[in-house]
């Protein structure tokens, strides 16, 4: 479908996500033509758990959840020092309150978090309690040197809809005093907070082929129509992710909330594309024996609900005996009672004209982020086999991690400029 001047539909709601502003906004409601479901008025029946996600989403022919297609992260510097006071608390719940009434909570709607970093949390004489691991953010490998995020919140916008997330958006500026004809509240959030960063993006089949005219894509534009991620196979696999309730934390005053780990990397896939074959691709991203036995079609859909990593030997001795190594093989090896620890939330960006991914990874502990990518590092199976540290470990040489960033994802409850010894344990 192509818009107008001649600009096809998914290049142009992609461009207006990343461009911003009212008047990509007001374009996406001229090429969008659809009817978004508001919001009920009564909010008490939303869950406490805000990354509670997934009965929301639509799921593909397997059951796999459909990640929303487009995404604004909105970084965010509160603009006073100390403690926050209780009318910027109610101003910022009132803001969020607005965009539930606005936008159904469903992937066709709205599905929103709101975040917040240590550096948030060291205004505040207490510390935050045990039952919260939440480190300041350090280089994950000895090969990264990555700069760290320290905005005080991070406000993660999702909806299949670019109108949506623009809308939402602008909203939180103050620029839109009624969205999806629901009055908004009258203090935006930039009256408490000044926005630090923005970054965009997109994740869904037919997205990464209609914006693979970056840097880090090759020329000869080799990304499938179907491909959902620029590597061009599936992610997002239900049994390759943990459940919610595992990444929930269970006890004490933040019990229903989460840890979030957020880091922006480059992907450089001349090579992946131009120089390596099908069965290397299917190798370096799943396993040896899954390109030796032709296990993955296309992007790998055919594998149902679980990349099949209980078929592939283990990682030591494909990397002893095959000499590579696949990406998703290492991470077998970090599982609690059979299951990942994480639960991966990312997309593709074109921020600044390169070929990105926002890694969003939902975690119990930023000690469980850790372990998972100490595993992806492959260190010791470098050490121990003609694996390099880069070369046929995994998808290593493709990736450059930029920022690194550790958030608290609150409850719902305490998700507006909390304190960092909430009263109530929720439970």
């Amino acid at each position: 479908m192509t818009g107008k001047r001649g600009i096809p539909r998914r290049d142009f709601l992609k461009s207006a996500v990343a461009i911003g502003g009212m008047a990509a906004f007001s374009a996406c409601l001229e090429r969008e033509d659809i009817n978004v479901p508001t919001g009920p008025a009564d909010l008490s029946s939303f869950p406490q758990r805000q990354h509670a996600w997934n009965d929301e989403l639509e799921t593909d022919d397997a059951g796999n959840p459909l990640a929303p297609r487009h995404r604004v992260l909105l970084f965010l510097d509160y603009t006073k020092e100390g403690v926050p006071t209780e009318s910027d608390r109610s101003a910022m719940e009132e803001a969020l309150q607005g965009l539930e009434h606005a936008y159904q909570r469903s992937n066709n709607g709205l599905l929103v978090t709101v975040s917040y970093s240590p550096t948030y949390f060291d205004r505040f004489d207490q510390e935050l309690p045990e039952t919260v691991d939440l480190p300041d953010p350090e280089a994950l490998a000895p090969f990264e040197d990555p700069k760290f995020d320290t905005p005080d919140v991070v406000a993660h916008l999702a909806s299949d809809y670019a109108q949506v997330v623009l809308g939402a958006e602008e909203a939180l500026r103050g620029n839109k005093k009624t969205l999806n004809d629901v009055d908004q509240p009258s203090t935006p959030l930039t009256d408490i907070f000044e926005v630090a960063d923005r970054r965009t993006g997109f994740v869904g089949a037919g997205l990464p082929t209609k914006n693979q005219d970056v840097n880090g894509i090759p020329d000869s534009k080799p990304v499938s129509d179907d491909a959902p991620l620029y590597m061009g196979f599936k992610s997002g696999f239900k049994g390759n992710q943990a459940s919610e309730n595992q990444v929930t934390i269970q006890e004490g005053p933040f019990a229903d909330g989460t840890t979030q780990h957020l880091s922006n990397l480059s992907l450089n896939l001349n090579q992946w594309y131009e120089q390596d074959s099908r069965d290397q691709r299917v190798s370096k991203m799943f396993c040896p024996f899954h390109a030796k036995n032709d296990a993955v079609d296309g992007t790998g859909a055919n594998l149902g609900t679980d990349s099949g990593m209980d078929e592939c030997p283990d990682a030591r001795e494909a990397a002893r005996t095959k000499g590579v190594v696949g990406h998703s093989q290492k991470i077998v090896s970090v599982r609690e009672d059979d299951s990942p620890l994480i639960i991966r939330r990312d997309f593709n960006s074109t921020d600044g004209g390169e070929a990105g991914l926002h890694f969003i990874a939902l975690q119990q502990t930023i000690s469980d982020f850790v372990d998972t990518r100490e595993a992806m590092n492959g260190t010791d199976l470098a050490k121990q086999s003609a694996v390099g540290q880069h070369n046929n470990n995994g998808i290593l040489q493709y990736i450059e991690v930029n920022r690194r960033g550790n958030y608290l994802v609150p409850p719902r409850r305490h998700r507006a400029l909390p304190i960092a010894r909430p009263a109530d344990s929720g439970s």
